[in-house]
Parts: C-alpha cells; sequence; structure tokens
C-alpha cells in the first residue's frame, strides 16, 4: 500500500480570498500548500479594471506571512461596461490571466453581472484574439428554472451560442457540477476545459437537506444527485486532459453561513489536499492526482509547472481544526464527514 505520494506543488485554478481582515486570516491557508490561484474578482465593489486588479494584488501580497511563497493570478470581473482596451492592456501587461463572467443574481456578489451579451461582445472577441480565458459562473438566474437544472440550461442557451458567435474564445467552465458539463467539455475541444471543487467531489444534495439542512455545505452551484457526483469524480480522476482543480474555497463567517438565509460556499483550503489524497485512493487513481491539481489546469492557463514539490503522507487520521479564526470571525472548515489520513508532510 502506498504510504507516501510527492507530486508538483499544486495550483488552485478557482479562490475566494475576499478582503481586509478576512483576506488576512485566510491567505495562509492557501498559500502553505499552492503555489499559485486565480484569485476571484467579486468583491464589494468588484475588481473591474486593471488598476483595480493591481491594487487588489498589492493587498494580497502584503497579507501574505514572510517565508510563504505563493503567487495571486488576478482576474477582472466583466460588466457590461467592461472596456475591451483596458481588458487586452491588463493581459499584455502580465497582471491579468482571465476575465470572470458572472450571469447577474447567479452567486455571492454577483450583481454587477452581465444580463444582456450583446454588450459584452467586443470584450470576448477581444479576449479571442489574444487567447485571454473567459471564466464562467455557468447557471442561469430566471426564476423559471429549477436551481438543479440551472448548469444544463446555461451550456444550451447560453454557452454554446456564445462560443458559436466567437470562434477561438478559451472558456473554463468553473465547479461544474453534472454529468452534462462533463459531457460538454469532453466534447468542447482544446479552447473548453472545467475546473471541479474539492466539496462537490464529496458531497451530493443529500449532505445538504437530509436530516436538517446544513448551512456548511450550501455552494452554489448547488451539488446535485450522486450519478453527477460519480460523473465529477470520473472527470477529475480520468488523467491528462482539461479538467483541473479549482477549489472554489469561499469564506464566509459562521454568523452569515449559520442565517435565515445563509450565504453560499465551502471554505476547504486547509484541508484540501488531504480530501483529494483520500478521494483519489478511493478510486485507484493516486498517480492521477499530480495530473488534476498540478499539471492539466497550468497546461490550459499557457503557464509552466511548478518545479517545487510537495510530499503527502498516510498515516493515523489527521485532526484539523474545526474553525479558523480570522479577524473577521470565525470561519467554519468543510467536514468531508469521513476520517482523512493523507496530510501535506
Amino acid at each position: 500500500m502506498t504510504q507516501s505520494l510527492t507530486i508538483r506543488r499544486p495550483d488552485d485554478w478557482h479562490l475566494h480570498l475576499r478582503d481586509g481582515a478576512m483576506l488576512e486570516g485566510v491567505l495562509p491557508e492557501t498559500a502553505r500548500h499552492f503555489a499559485r490561484a486565480i484569485v476571484m474578482p467579486n468583491l464589494v465593489p468588484p475588481v473591474v479594471t486593471a488598476a483595480q486588479a493591481a491594487a487588489y494584488r498589492e493587498r494580497i501580497l502584503a497579507a501574505l506571512p514572510e517565508g510563504m511563497d505563493f503567487t495571486p493570478l488576478m482576474t477582472l470581473y466583466l460588466t457590461e461596461d467592461t472596456d475591451p482596451n483596458d481588458v487586452i492592456a491588463a493581459a499584455a501587461s502580465g497582471l491579468v490571466q482571465a476575465v470572470k463572467l458572472y450571469p447577474a443574481g447567479a452567486t455571492t456578489n454577483s450583481a454587477s453581472g452581465v444580463r444582456d451579451f450583446d454588450r459584452v461582445r467586443a470584450v470576448l472577441e477581444a479576449m479571442a484574439e489574444v487567447g485571454l480565458p473567459l471564466c464562467v459562473h455557468g447557471e442561469v438566474t430566471t426564476p423559471e428554472v429549477d436551481i438543479f437544472d440551472r448548469e444544463a440550461v446555461f451550456i444550451d442557451k447560453m454557452l454554446d451560442p456564445i462560443r458559436r458567435a466567437t470562434p477561438g474564445l478559451r472558456v473554463v467552465m468553473e465547479h461544474i457540477t453534472t454529468r452534462d458539463g462533463v459531457d460538454y467539455v469532453r466534447a468542447g475541444g482544446e479552447d473548453l476545459g472545467a475546473t471541479i471543487t474539492t466539496h462537490h467531489l464529496v458531497i451530493n444534495r443529500n449532505h445538504i437537506l437530509v436530516g436538517g439542512i446544513k448551512p456548511h455545505y450550501y455552494c452554489l452551484p448547488v451539488a446535485k444527485r450522486e450519478e453527477h457526483r460519480l460523473a465529477l469524480r470520473a472527470a477529475a480522476t480520468s488523467g491528462p486532459g482539461r479538467f483541473f482543480l479549482g477549489t472554489d474555497s469561499a469564506p464566509h463567517i459562521d454568523a452569515l453561513k449559520e442565517h435565515a438565509c445563509g450565504c453560499a460556499g465551502c471554505f476547504t483550503a486547509t484541508n484540501t489536499l488531504s480530501i483529494l489524497a483520500e478521494v483519489f485512493e478511493q478510486d485507484e487513481a493516486l498517480d492521477r492526482l499530480e495530473t488534476f491539481t498540478s499539471l492539466n489546469g497550468r497546461a490550459f492557463y499557457g503557464l509552466p509547472p511548478n518545479e517545487a514539490r510537495i510530499t503527502l503522507v498516510k498515516g493515523d487520521p489527521v485532526t484539523y481544526p474545526a474553525k479558523i479564526l480570522t479577524g473577521a470571525g470565525p470561519v467554519t472548515l468543510f467536514d468531508p464527514g469521513y476520517a482523512l489520513h493523507w496530510r501535506v508532510a
């Protein structure tokens, strides 16, 4: 039985760091294990311009504890007023690695997102010309669509038409949650990739609802049926390709999660690698863990692989704190519901 595994240092291709006291509290949890991360721009106000992205990057680096090596990869929040020239200049400078599309109202801090896609067509065409990826929160927000069908409808009604109208546009379907998403990526060609979260490999919708509502399992996109979770696991463990890790680790203080209208998001930065090693071992795919965490994503984004390595070792059950204490308040760590035996040495 394998007792240790050495892999290239992983990257997180979808991460929420927030700002201020929350940023200071959660950043070390990612930087401890991950070399780079695509940082989401849905602050209040959102990170819309290159100047705002540069300022946010400086705040992240200022919050990084001494001795930690971590590179934030910045994104811009796409709005109907986004200037194509600003986007292209930010990409050319190396500051920005992607642009994030939130359909208005789809998730946390998405009110400034896109409602009329014709108004962002010039931005998308400019991005296609220079190869700048579009990261997509893939859900429709129309009230008549059931929340468990939002991803499949988005693919059919919005994403596929956008891609057909903008040849060459590189798209990352973020945090896919359905077999529909997996199948679409498999058939989508080299310009289409997808991130898969840690928690969607572990939970289905029963975990949220059976035996009482579990607010710390509530996320958007919401976890789906078991058949979809199994499809995600098959995609994540499939080896080289266009599926890669994006934790969507999303910290909210407990007071806002355990609430009459609780916030969506699972905080997984601290124990993601332990959980993933357990998942990949369960699926007899430990030899493909590095591909999912450290190789597929950097290849899609055209970045070099990390030269540094980390080693995971298997032994007695690992104990993690139930909560991360931040200056903004306590944040509950995602609990996979079973013992973890792998840890980063």
